[in-house]
C-alpha cells in the first residue's frame, strides 16, 4: 500500500462506477487508472483517500470532465495513444489503512500540480453535489 497518498498520485483501481453502485453492485468490474483528489482524516479518527476516475470514453453529454493533455498522460504513465477524461461529478471515498483495494493498486504515476490546482479546484466547487461512492463505510 502507499504509505503516503498525494493529490496527483495515478493509481490502477477497481474504481466503483456510481450507476454500478445503484444496481446493487459493490465492486468495481475492472481495475482503471484513478488520481488521487485528496487524502485526509476524518471526523472518525480514519484516514481516507478521495478518488476521481480515469475514462477512456467520451462523457456524456451533462457529465463534468477535463480532458488530460498528452504531456500530463506522460507523466501519468497513461496510453498516448488515446484521449482520456478524469470525471469531476463523483467520486470513491477509501480508507487508507483497511482497504483491501488500495492495497494491491499500483502506482502509474503522477499528475503535475500545475493540472492538478486548477482541476482540484473546479471539483471542490463541485463536491456537495458529486455522487460519492464510500468503500468500506
Amino acid at each position: 500500500m502507499k504509505a503516503d497518498f498525494r493529490p496527483g498520485m495515478v493509481l490502477r483501481y477497481p474504481y466503483l462506477w456510481h450507476w454500478q453502485d445503484t444496481r446493487g453492485e459493490s465492486e468495481g468490474r475492472k481495475d482503471r487508472p484513478t488520481t488521487v483528489a485528496a487524502a485526509f482524516i476524518a471526523r472518525d479518527n480514519r484516514h481516507y483517500v478521495l478518488l476521481l476516475p480515469v475514462t477512456t470514453r467520451e462523457p456524456d453529454a451533462g457529465r463534468i470532465a477535463i480532458e488530460i493533455p498528452a504531456t500530463e498522460k506522460r507523466r501519468a504513465g497513461l496510453d498516448q495513444n488515446l484521449q482520456q477524461w478524469i470525471l469531476l461529478d463523483e467520486y470513491n471515498l477509501d480508507p487508507t489503512t483497511s482497504s483491501f483495494y488500495l492495497q494491491g493498486s499500483p502506482l502509474l504515476g503522477q499528475f503535475s500540480d500545475a493540472f492538478m490546482r486548477p482541476l482540484l479546484t473546479r471539483f471542490k466547487g463541485l463536491l456537495p453535489q458529486a455522487k460519492r461512492i464510500s468503500r468500506h463505510p
